[in-house]
């Protein structure tokens, strides 16, 4: 048993770590290379839940086989990627893996705002780089709809929608940004799934 420890490889993330707005970062990829270096018997599933509109929907699930499971959930949309799909399940794998405490540390995904700093598997930081709203573009017109069928979905009002944004992102629905609209697309996407729990 004690020969079985010794030979077991280890992952040192420490090595693969990447800096985001002064902070550390592990990539996805390195996520996944670790959870593989301690579970090569682990299982992963990703499917594309939803996909209309130029908006798709991920799920991702990962078990340790005799031990926990994780869901996540990564939303993107064209407006804002041309591989707005792999992305989104790019999006999706990761925060399942954090979930499981594979990079938890080193992602934003589970802290306050991390919405606004766009990490999706690739370190960019839009506040770093200088992006301002107008720049990195208005919320679509499709996002728009999306976010309202979704909030009627939810049985949600319009009020109840801007109220929302405004909490989020101190704007109206109109004034978000499509960062800030994916982030929000996400959130209700959440919501739901909560409620279909339930």
């Amino acid at each position: 048993m004690a020969n079985e420890l010794k030979e077991r490889p280890t992952f040192d993330p420490s090595k693969y770590l990447t800096k985001v707005n002064g902070h550390d970062y592990l990539e996805v990829k390195w996520r996944l290379l670790w959870f593989r270096t301690e579970h090569p018997d682990g299982e992963i599933e990703t499917e594309l839940v939803e996909h209309r509109d130029g908006v798709a929907v991920f799920r991702a699930r990962v078990r340790v086989p005799g031990g926990g499971s994780a869901t996540g959930w990564g939303s993107e949309s064209a407006e804002d990627f041309t591989d707005y799909l792999e992305k989104a399940e790019t999006k999706a794998l990761g925060r399942a893996l954090a979930a499981l405490g594979y990079g938890t540390q080193f992602c934003p995904d589970f802290e306050f705002g991390a919405a606004e700093q766009r990490v999706v598997d690739t370190p960019i930081d839009g506040r770093r780089l200088g992006w301002r709203r107008a720049e990195s573009g208005r919320v679509t017109p499709r996002q728009l709809e999306y976010l309202r069928d979704m909030a009627r979905r939810l049985g949600m009002s319009e009020e109840e929608l801007e109220a929302r944004a405004q909490e989020q992102f101190g704007t109206t629905l109109a004034d978000l940004g499509r960062q800030e609209a994916s982030a929000l697309i996400e959130s209700l996407r959440q919501r739901r799934n909560v409620h279909e729990a339930a």
